[in-house]
């Protein structure tokens, strides 16, 4: 069963694990098991995804339980009136604070994504980002004799396609465990050291206007065991107690 963070008349959320897909795609027709139709079951009827994580990435994943509702939040997305903030785990020790502020150019999948225009220009896309802590381990990994890592607070302005994961590796801080746009080295020491085998990206908040109340709603998703135990690991204990139940 998944775990419900919200629920109301017109929303629900839930916190999705890692490894999930939101609905089926046929960039994964392997996959058995969907978001979507998981809370279809558990709550007994029908829901609308009206924004997406990555199948990686773990946190807060928000469906309306109706068409008119679906509609009405999708346009708050598009038009950026939502507030999202993640964590993650990243190579080196990256500025205090700073604005990634570095045009994208749509990422196209060869199946899903055939007949779309190939040659668009580059999108805006912005985040913001904070550190939170760093750790440096007595580890060669790569060429240094020792690795260090900075846990990382990340606010996207825009919403492009792997944004958070595309925006870090052009500062050459990549996520730990992302195997597409990541440092296979770091991900191979995380798998044999810390048992990791997941991308240390959670989604841990999602705020809006309730598109229905005009209340104002701020979701918060605790770091799964397998986050929480990475961070833990790490010596970020009391940083990581404010994003855990």
């Amino acid at each position: 069963m998944l775990d419900i963070l919200y629920q109301d008349q017109w929303l629900v959320a839930v916190n999705k694990p890692a490894g999930l897909l939101v609905h089926r795609s046929i960039i994964d027709r392997h996959e058995t098991r969907f978001a979507m139709q998981m809370l279809r079951d558990q709550i007994g009827q029908h829901v609308y995804p009206v924004h997406r994580l990555d199948k990686p990435t773990s946190g807060v994943l928000l469906f309306a339980l109706n068409s008119d509702t679906a509609r009405k939040m999708n346009a708050l997305f598009a038009d950026r009136e939502t507030e999202k903030e993640y964590l993650a785990v990243v190579r080196g020790y990256v500025d205090e604070q700073g604005v990634i502020d570095y045009p994208l150019k749509e990422e196209l999948d060869k199946k899903s994504d055939r007949k779309a225009t190939q040659d668009k220009e580059a999108q805006d896309a912005v985040t913001e980002y904070q550190r939170l802590a760093t750790v440096e381990l007595p580890h060669a990994v790569g060429r240094y004799q020792t690795a260090r890592y900075s846990l990382v607070q990340l606010k996207p302005r825009t919403g492009r396609r792997h944004q958070l994961r595309r925006h870090l590796k052009h500062l050459f801080h990549p996520i730990v465990g992302d195997t597409t746009h990541g440092d296979g080295k770091q991900n191979t020491f995380f798998r044999e050291q810390f048992d990791c085998h997941r991308l240390l990206l959670a989604a841990v908040t999602l705020g809006f206007i309730h598109p229905e109340t005009g209340d104002s709603l701020e979701i918060h998703a605790p770091l799964s065991k397998d986050f929480s135990e990475i961070v833990i690991s790490l010596g970020w204990s009391e940083v990581a107690a404010g994003f855990t139940d």
